[in-house]
């Protein structure tokens, strides 16, 4: 199928980008295109003005926060997302997430952004910004805002974000800890996910113990935080002791639906499993951190 008719403007600017939203309600954002364009073609949406934003430079790359954390532009790839030393080191459950999106095509095209606001409810990314607590920075006519990650997915295909916003940039908090696991089940590799978990241990304030957040995806009408799961792994509790009872407490906080692909039942049980999984792999993952820095300080 072909898309209805549109007009197309390749914005140079931001506030280029921003004028073209507040001059046509209608307007819609090209970012990767890769979920936009084929809800074009079968004519599911139809835009009268496309807004391409990828030869605006501003909203691509990765840098180092002072607190160090990352701020990382909206149009940054997936494929920058995994690749990145910065995002490797500073929020490298980012990096693994972006790592199972689609296959590789579709990760030098897509964008951390265009996935965000999209907010399809099995995709990686979402799930894993709110796993890391990141900021998402919107900017519209009247100036920046931050939004929580767990503030900004309202629902299916739904967020935050105004008619006459855009997504800019993500914010990630420091990653001082190695304590952070990632799964998912799919037919095959490439495929939206059935179900998914993340799990990331995030610095509290000062003078205060680390806070671990659990998210799954897949199985709800957006990635949702297990926090009755959550309860069973308070620092210093992220072990693998604490990880079956998480587990078994994970799938009573989710609502999936029943498709082709899987029975409510089946996702309910995968979240079980996975969650398990992931706060293993996290467990993991801190003891040998701790494990090697023991021996780094005790090294003459």
């Amino acid at each position: 199928m072909k898309p209805a008719p549109f007009a197309y403007v390749r914005a140079r600017s931001l506030d280029e980008a921003l004028g073209c939203l507040v001059a046509d309600p209608e307007a819609k954002i090209l970012a990767g295109g890769q979920s936009l364009v084929p809800m074009m073609n079968m004519r599911l949406a139809r835009p009268s003005t496309l807004v391409d934003l990828n030869a605006v430079a501003e909203l691509s790359g990765v840098d180092a926060a002072a607190d160090g954390g990352l701020a990382i532009g909206a149009l940054t790839r997936h494929t920058d997302l995994v690749t990145s030393p910065l995002v490797r080191e500073r929020a490298p459950l980012l990096a693994t997430a972006a790592a199972h999106i689609g296959h590789r095509a579709i990760r030098n095209r897509g964008t951390l952004g265009g996935s965000l606001a999209h907010a399809d409810p099995a995709a990686e990314l979402p799930a894993a910004v709110l796993a890391l607590g990141a900021t998402l920075v919107a900017a519209g006519p009247g100036g920046r805002r931050r939004i929580a990650a767990d503030d900004f997915f309202l629902g299916l295909f739904a967020t935050a974000l105004a008619a006459d916003e855009i997504l800019v940039a993500v914010e990630t908090p420091p990653h001082r800890d190695a304590a952070w696991g990632f799964a998912e089940v799919a037919r095959r590799a490439g495929d939206f996910a059935i179900a998914g978990a993340a799990v990331a241990a995030i610095p509290g304030d000062v003078g205060r113990s680390a806070r671990v957040r659990l998210v799954a995806f897949g199985v709800d009408d957006r990635p949702i935080r297990l926090t009755a799961a959550e309860i069973h792994l308070g620092d210093p509790a992220l072990t693998p002791d604490a990880a079956a009872a998480a587990g078994a407490a994970a799938a009573g906080c989710c609502h999936p639906a029943a498709d082709v692909h899987a029975s409510a039942e089946y996702r309910r049980h995968l979240v079980s499993v996975l969650t398990e999984q992931v706060v293993r792999e996290a467990a993991g993952r801190r003891a040998a951190r701790r494990e090697g820095e023991s021996r780094w300080s005790q090294s003459p």
